[in-house]
């Protein structure tokens, strides 16, 4: 028990060291996020047989999300696309 314990915490320790690689641009804005999130659906299917991502990296910024969530909302029509009647 104590030796799944130790090797718990050394794998746990190594984990913690890993990071993100260095972008090479700037952080994408608005613009960014929201072409990306017309085109997720399409990059989810292409990153079942690639190594694409379907978020931008670095992933940071409020500008960006917003404009990823328009995006995302966008394709399938929104929120009002199921209120037709």
């Amino acid at each position: 028990m104590i030796r799944l314990f130790v090797l718990l915490a050394i794998v746990m320790l190594l984990v913690g060291c890993a990071h993100q690689p260095v972008a090479v641009s700037g952080t994408p804005g608005f613009w960014w996020g929201l072409l990306q999130g017309f085109i997720a659906p399409l990059s989810f299917i292409g990153s079942l047989f690639s190594d694409c991502r379907i978020y931008a990296f670095p992933n940071c910024g409020g500008w960006y999300d917003f404009g990823f969530m328009l995006g995302i909302g966008g394709f399938g029509g929104g929120v009002f696309a199921s209120s037709r009647k």
